[in-house]
């Protein structure tokens, strides 16, 4: 059973660890890795984010950087404001309860997107790639998701192996949130990221990685679920390691074509097929696709 844990995001608290909530991202870039440049027109943008919301998304992430490995030159304070500025509005405007995240390192574009409407900022260098973003935060009150990253995007494919990841991220993270509260952010306004996906790519293949892949590969075959994407499959391996216990998110990130909650209910039955070694079978009912 996990902690319940009030987030407060200054105008309203979320209640973390009873269900696994969701935040759907948007990427208003040309680059990034998942959707770049799908949604670079701010409408396309914000068409994108009531899906998102509809689908079932907690949380609008909206970003104007890419930071994937490798990504090039760092886009100007002026040129993020122009891509995030008039989406977060226009959702604000068209979905007022919606609560909106800003994915920034910039501590310019921070304020200036709580002041259109962001309730969080997601900073995915961990308050460190800016030295006024931790002070920023504290005054504007807002919620706060400190993401563990190494080196910069530019860098990524290039650093070396490291030996206990787990441990590492455990310290760092531990660090960077004391220094984080000490810059005056308070503790139930922040959130921490182990930043897993970029975790992976580091250590290599998973424990039961054939497995699941195998799986993966007859849920495609089967007629299990026929009507779902093998996109959503795919995206259900990342949703397992909370499912095995490695990962309990209270959050997770969607930022595919399918939905999250989608790739949830394939991941307990493909959890379920992999613990009891049974084949892939067609769900019985279909309250077992149903995610709460």
């Amino acid at each position: 059973m996990r902690a319940i844990f009030q987030w407060n995001i200054g105008s309203r608290v979320l209640e973390l660890g009873r269900r696994t909530l969701i935040m759907g991202v948007v990427n208003v870039t040309p680059d990034s890795f998942s959707d770049g440049g799908l949604y670079l027109d701010a409408e396309k943008a914000v068409v994108r984010a009531e899906q998102l919301l509809d689908e079932g998304a907690t949380i609008i992430d909206v970003g104007g950087e890419s930071t994937r490995p490798g990504a090039s030159e760092p886009v100007s304070e002026e040129e993020e404001r122009r891509r995030v500025l008039p989406v977060i509005r226009d959702v604000k405007r068209r979905r007022p309860d919606a609560v909106l995240s800003v994915d920034t390192y910039k501590a310019s574009v921070a304020r200036a997107a709580v002041d259109v409407g962001a309730e969080v900022v997601n900073d995915v260098s961990g308050f460190r790639w800016d030295s006024k973003m931790a002070k920023t935060l504290a005054e504007l009150k807002v919620g706060a998701v400190l993401m563990h990253t190494r080196g910069r995007p530019e860098e990524w494919r290039s650093l070396p192996p490291i030996g206990d990841p787990v441990l590492m991220v455990k310290r760092e993270l531990r660090q960077w949130a004391e220094a984080a509260t000490l810059a005056g952010i308070k503790r139930d306004r922040l959130v921490l990221d182990p930043g897993f996906g970029q975790l992976l790519r580091r250590v290599g293949p998973l424990q039961r990685a054939r497995a699941i892949n195998g799986r993966l590969k007859k849920f495609r075959e089967s007629r299990a679920l026929p009507a779902v994407e093998f996109d959503a499959l795919v995206q259900s391996v990342s949703v397992i390691g909370f499912m095995f216990g490695f990962m309990r998110p209270a959050v997770l990130r969607q930022d595919r074509k399918t939905s999250t909650k989608t790739a949830i209910a394939i991941a307990r039955l493909l959890v379920r097929s992999l613990s009891s070694g049974d084949p892939v079978r067609k769900p019985a009912q279909p309250a077992e696709l149903s995610v709460s």
